[in-house]
């Protein structure tokens, strides 16, 4: 285990969602390349967190992954698991294992995906979702566990959110992130700050994740307050498959350093 102090003072953890390499392991039937080595040597590099988003379908992370992981982190118990799903699907039945098996849940990341969804696209609607997602809630709570919902950037709907009792937010980026190389940059930016503010305001914790990279996290972290936790997986991945673990999560650190200096 490696403890890197400069790193946990970063004010922006960076959680790392494993879920693209469980899908290049998923086309074989070799257990290549692994998902509990990745996390490895993800967290040697200075990852703070990983993540894991076990879709019903099991197309990428399945049930024996997120065991496996949680196991792993025992080992690290400075860093956390995040552990992502829609509550009305699979994801309440696998933080219960976990609790019952005595491994790690820091934080449960509700999202509103359907089954067959290619990626997460959206928040989570209220009032129309609020009745339902209070008794989620509140049972990820008791299991000891944060709880996080994903969230459009909408100022107006964080204090509902507060309201179920969500620990935090999780702004879904992608708006962000498709207008980085447009005119709308400025515009989008202001639309996270607003929503960040807004949470924090509710007493809400603010995490950020979808497409968010190398080249916008900066910038991201320089305009929106508050953010606790960045989750990334896919450029993330991708960078890795040119640059190594490694080196990959020492650029993104260096990134979040960057937003701070």
């Amino acid at each position: 285990m490696n403890s890197d102090t400069s790193i946990s003072r970063l004010p922006t953890a960076l959680s790392v969602n494993l879920n693209k390499v469980a899908l290049v392991r998923n086309t074989r039937h070799l257990g290549i390349p692994s998902v509990l080595r990745a996390a490895e040597l993800c967290l040697q590099a200075g990852a703070r967190g990983i993540t894991v988003h076990p879709r019903p379908d099991e197309r990428h992370i399945r049930l024996q992954d997120v065991f496996d992981l949680g196991a792993l982190l025992q080992d690290w118990p400075d860093r956390e698991f995040n552990i992502e799903g829609n509550p009305f699907h699979n994801l309440m039945n696998i933080a219960r294992d976990v609790r019952d098996r005595g491994l790690p849940l820091h934080q449960l990341t509700l999202v509103p995906d359907s089954e067959g969804q290619f990626t997460s696209d959206h928040g989570w609607q209220f009032p129309l979702d609020a009745a339902r997602l209070t008794s989620a809630v509140a049972e990820g709570k008791a299991m000891g566990a944060r709880v996080s919902l994903f969230m459009d950037p909408d100022p107006v709907a964080m204090a509902a959110a507060k309201a179920v009792g969500a620990d935090r937010v999780e702004l879904y980026t992608e708006p962000f992130a498709a207008a980085w190389h447009g005119a709308d940059r400025s515009a989008q930016l202001e639309r996270y700050t607003q929503a960040a503010h807004a949470a924090m305001v509710a007493g809400l914790g603010v995490n950020a994740g979808h497409d968010l990279n190398r080249e916008n996290l900066t910038g991201f972290l320089q305009a929106v307050p508050g953010v606790s936790e960045v989750s990334i997986g896919h450029a993330l991945i991708a960078d890795a498959l040119e640059m190594g673990y490694a080196a990959t999560i020492a650029e993104y650190n260096q990134c979040i350093a960057r937003a701070f200096a």
